[in-house]
């Protein structure tokens, strides 16, 4: 992806929480919102806009979710997730089974989706990608920092948050429905860059495609977003042939076959490799790269950030090179 966040240090193994489902909410069509705390009242760990969890579900899985309260309260993380038909079952999961009072793993907070300095902010936000840019704009707000969010969706009632942030911003939140609208009109709002201004967009991948093509003529950087999935190949072919991974710190090399991925094949060489999600959208497994060219197949890296070739997410990307060196 051409544009994301810069990119964290290499992230370390946090230690799980085990907290509880305090209060549960509907905030829109096929959304509900999830407060957790600590069950003996205790802190939890600070976090920054941008942040997500890792959710340990009831039925075996990890999921990620972006934190979307108010990140002044110390004592509770909130987040949003939409019902997702298609999905592998996470969303059902919070939807359907988890209730007040119910405990969850949860592991983060991480970010690689941090919120940098600007004179200005424009937040772009597709349905359910409203949840990380909402602590963004507090923070904005408390900053005294000139701000305005473009949010679209499928109708009002699907929006989540909606009415909380046109009562409480009023004109700068401009609440663009599909249904109403039609498409978001990125054309009137990117066609001129406008100096000193960030614009952070979250949401599904089309937009973010829109979003990353009307923004191609502003200056480097100015654009960072975050994915809900991978994006889709980039190269014109993923190398088919095995290739060698050397473990530096161990001394050790292993052969990585097509039908098996990087992550898997250090495992069974001994490294411990901490991972979340698999698919390339957490960030959680990032490991540095000492030699060899990676061919990155993840959603979070930016394209200076692949250039550089000096890490990659072991869980889906490969190599472009007979050989790679990584940290490990």
């Amino acid at each position: 992806m051409v544009v994301h966040n810069l990119l964290p240090a290499t992230p370390r193994p946090t230690p799980g929480l085990s907290l509880r489902v305090r209060a549960k909410d509907v905030v829109a069509d096929g959304v509900v919102s999830l407060a957790l705390d600590h069950p003996d009242g205790g802190r939890l760990p600070d976090w920054s806009p941008g942040a997500h969890i890792d959710l340990m579900l009831p039925n075996g899985t990890t999921r990620q979710y972006s934190l979307c309260g108010d990140r002044w309260d110390p004592y509770t993380y909130r987040i949003a997730v939409l019902r997702e038909p298609a999905g592998r079952g996470g969303s059902a999961d919070v939807h359907d089974r988890l209730m007040p009072g119910d405990r969850v793993g949860v592991g983060g907070a991480h970010n690689h989706f941090p919120m940098v300095p600007a004179d200005r902010y424009l937040f772009i936000a597709g349905g359910i990608g409203i949840t990380p840019l909402l602590p963004m704009i507090q923070q904005a707000e408390l900053a005294g920092t000139e701000w305005q969010l473009l949010y679209g969706g499928r109708t009002r009632a699907s929006m989540a948050f909606r009415a909380d942030l046109t009562h409480a911003y009023g004109e700068r939140v401009h609440v663009r429905p599909q249904d109403e609208f039609g498409l978001l009109d990125l054309a009137a709002w990117l066609s001129e860059p406008l100096p000193g201004t960030k614009v952070y967009c979250c949401g599904p991948t089309p937009l973010l495609a829109a979003v990353q093509e009307a923004c191609a003529h502003w200056p480097d950087h100015s654009l960072r977003t975050e994915r809900f999935a991978a994006a889709a190949d980039r190269s014109e072919s993923v190398r088919r042939t095995p290739f060698e991974v050397e473990l530096r710190r161990t001394g050790r090399t292993v052969t990585v076959t097509p039908d098996v991925s990087v992550l898997h094949a250090v495992r069974r060489a001994g490294a411990e490799v901490l991972s979340s999600c698999e698919q390339g959208t957490c960030g959680t497994c990032l490991v540095p790269v000492l030699e060899g060219t990676p061919d990155h197949r993840d959603a979070v890296l930016a394209d200076h950030e692949r250039a550089a070739s000096d890490c990659m997410m072991p869980c889906v990307s490969r190599s472009h090179s007979d050989r790679l060196v990584l940290d490990l």
